[in-house]
């Protein structure tokens, strides 16, 4: 067994956060955990992918944290080519696990609900093992593929069960989270820490607005975020061409900024609907031109559709557009209303023609544009600042180094 640098409680803690979907600093809530820690006098070091155009380096050190990146292609080909890309994955992360050395607490962020098994490793030479839930896998399996609850579902979640089992403390991103983590995973509420995603604003602000970005039009309406089939790139769409077609209106000009799966798709949709002339999109663009763009926006859409995912999942792009100041459409959704509040206006889940006739509201109304983005960086700046998870984090990893050690016991519902 090795040898820890350091007791518990003292100095020289060295924490390794463990991410498998995308690359470090580019996922922003884990960059803001690793200075958290950072700043808490934590020796932090993260594994994780290298990025395609960004975080391309096999190993760097910026701002004091200690990124060691490896290789790795995304899953294509279904079934298969995630076994491929997970089996990559776990290798490269137990390889580079080993010439990080000891350690006083592993922190493992899903998707996928496999780094527990570096974890566990890393749990029997003494380490503690803090869960960050990100997402929850087997409602985003139902999410993203339409196969019911087979045989894949099921080892899913049986995946799930055996992360909750070998966890110290468990970090959920609110409280819908943190109830299945109690439900359906067995904890005790108080090892469930609530640690909420929320923008940076020191990086993260409003710029001024640049109307040459509207392309000749009144209004830009703005999407942000991944492209996947669970995200309602495809809702939004259709809802541009009900506002054009239905609603009659043609003031607008739409920018899509982001990637991901259906990217290619969603642009080829958009050609299909006639929207070629008023949808743009970027890919994904650096931090400022993002700034440029939703500073300029006059409503921004987050059009994920409700399905067992979406429902009870806080949307990173809702927080994002908030701190910008800008009011939002969205389906209505239990945690899209617990973070937006009176900064978003709702449709009913799904409904495409009652998501532009709120567009078509916003566009007419610019004084209920300035109320509802004044009151969206109102609880950025209060109940949702990332101070608050900052606390949370630190408590969490307390709990954790408290522990004695021993795998905890107790009921294991099942799903």
């Amino acid at each position: 067994m090795w040898a820890l640098p350091g007791d518990l409680s003292g100095g020289g803690r060295r924490a390794l956060i463990l991410v498998e979907n995308l690359s470090v600093p580019f996922d922003r809530r884990v960059w803001q955990e690793c200075t958290t820690l950072r700043d808490a006098g934590w020796e932090v070091h993260v594994i994780c992918p290298m990025g395609g155009k960004r975080d391309t380096e096999a190993e760097a050190e910026i701002d004091g944290v200690r990124i060691h990146r490896y290789p790795l292609d995304a899953a294509t080909g279904g079934p298969a080519g995630y076994l491929r890309e997970y089996g990559t994955a776990l290798w490269h992360t137990y390889r580079l696990a080993r010439e990080v050395g000891p350690v006083h607490v592993v922190h493992a962020c899903n998707p996928p609900d496999l780094l527990f098994l570096p974890a566990l490793w890393l749990k029997r030479r003494g380490a503690r093992f803090v869960f960050d839930q990100h997402d929850l896998v087997p409602e985003l399996y139902l999410s993203r593929f339409d196969r019911g609850k087979d045989a894949l579902y099921r080892a899913v979640c049986a995946l799930e069960r055996l992360t909750y089992r070998y966890a110290d403390v468990v970090l959920a991103t609110n409280e819908s989270y943190r109830d299945v983590a109690v439900r359906r995973g067995g904890l005790r509420r108080e090892d469930v820490f609530v640690v909420r995603s929320a923008p940076d604003t020191g990086r993260f602000h409003p710029v001024p607005a640049e109307p040459e970005l509207k392309r000749g039009k009144p209004h830009l309406l703005c999407y942000l975020g991944v492209m996947g089939p669970q995200d309602g790139v495809d809702y939004a769409l259709r809802a541009l061409a009900r506002l054009r077609e239905e609603c009659g209106r043609d003031d607008w000009h739409a920018v899509f900024v982001g990637g991901g799966d259906t990217f290619d798709a969603m642009v080829e949709l958009s050609r299909r609907l006639g929207l070629a002339d008023r949808v743009e999109f970027t890919g994904r663009i650096p931090d400022a031109d993002l700034a440029r763009y939703l500073s300029t926006a006059d409503v921004c859409l987050s059009p994920d559709p409700r399905n067992p995912l979406n429902d009870v999942s806080t949307m990173n792009k809702v927080l994002e557009y908030m701190v910008m100041g800008r009011p939002i459409v969205s389906f209505d959704l239990k945690e899209a209303r617990v973070s937006a509040g009176e900064a978003a206006v709702y449709a009913p889940a799904n409904d495409e023609l009652e998501f532009a006739r709120l567009i078509v509201r916003l566009l007419d109304d610019p004084g209920e544009r300035e109320r509802m983005g004044k009151a969206g960086q109102e609880r950025i700046g209060g109940p949702l600042a990332w101070r608050n998870s900052q606390e949370a984090l630190l408590a969490a990893y307390a709990a954790a180094c408290a522990k004695s050690g021993r795998r905890r016991t107790g009921k294991r519902p099942r799903h």
